[in-house]
């Protein structure tokens, strides 16, 4: 098995519960609060260890609680960090709305030190990056710190996995880096202009993003799988259910952090996306960003139920 190296942010999720969110100017009482370990890049490094996966990250940090949080964080999940200290800023934080009859949530960001990693951070980091067998990286840090990475990560032979989220344009060329783009329907939709609401739609975004030079095209769509796109294979790979829905705050980056998992265990790209399906469906059952992404048991306990 080969290693999966992480470009991402590490987040504190403060996660507040309501009926609803609050109008400006307005307050309500919420139905619970919960802190805890997020960020999009981190999840994705500890999905991907938790799934199996040997797991590194290069991240920022600033000096305070937060950043023992996310250490705490990795070693219990077995993630390797490649931390920059920078005494200078925090470290990031995100006030999470969950709704309680839903699970949906919506998302504030303050990515702090790690908003700050720079190219010369990855520069640094070259002979890891290059080194991988599977990069991976997201849009929370600063786009041409992930760029350059992708770069590095390409000429040096590393399969690269790109999930375009936060959604945010992206320079021409970006694409043509990407072994395999994961997008969700949004993403999807401000990356080419069309509609994502119908498979047959996702069926023609995704042979779009294929057009402006990605590799695979993984489309998630929540509660009906994803979508896997390859140029000569299109096949929607079905959700699993793994039981009532607490919230789907962790469900993208547990499906990243399994998908990379299996690509680097050997397993076929198609297959990877059903055993990233399989740990999506068990991260909505739970609460949480980081807390709700399952091991390799309970994947694998999911799949052989078929």
């Amino acid at each position: 098995m080969g290693a999966i190296v992480v470009l991402g942010v590490f987040m504190a999720d403060l996660t507040f519960r309501a009926a609803r969110q609050p109008r400006m100017g307005e307050t309500l009482p919420g139905l619970g609060f919960a802190m805890g370990p997020g960020g999009k890049g981190s999840n994705q490094a500890v999905g991907a260890a938790k799934a199996g996966g040997e797991a590194r990250i290069i991240t920022r940090l600033g000096r305070d609680a937060f950043a023992e949080m996310a250490r705490a964080t990795w070693a219990a999940a077995g993630v390797t960090p490649d931390v920059t200290e920078d005494a200078e800023s925090h470290t990031g934080a995100a006030s999470i709305f969950i709704e309680a009859a839903t699970g949906d949530n919506a998302i504030i960001i303050a990515p702090g030190a790690a908003g700050r990693i720079s190219v010369a951070d990855i520069e640094a980091r070259a002979p890891l990056i290059a080194g991988a067998s599977i990069f991976m990286t997201q849009l929370e840090q600063p786009l041409d710190a992930a760029l350059r990475a992708l770069q590095i990560a390409r000429a040096g032979g590393a399969r690269t996995i790109l999930n375009p989220a936060p959604a945010a344009p992206l320079p021409e060329g970006t694409l043509a880096l990407c072994d395999y783009l994961t997008p969700n329907e949004s993403e999807a939709e401000l990356l080419t202009g069309l509609p994502v609401t119908t498979l047959n739609e996702a069926r023609t975004a995704a042979a779009a993003l294929r057009g402006a030079g990605a590799g695979t095209v993984i489309l998630t769509l929540g509660e009906k799988g994803a979508l896997y796109h390859d140029g000569s294979e299109s096949t929607l790979v079905p959700a699993f259910d793994a039981g009532p829905v607490a919230e789907t705050t962790g469900a993208g980056d547990a499906f990243n952090g399994a998908f990379a998992a299996a690509l680097a265990r050997g397993m076929a790209p198609r297959d990877a996306v059903r055993f990233g399906c399989a740990a999506a469906a068990i991260s909505v059952t739970r609460p949480g960003a980081a807390a709700s992404m399952p091991t390799l048991t309970e994947i694998e306990e999911i799949l052989a139920r078929g």
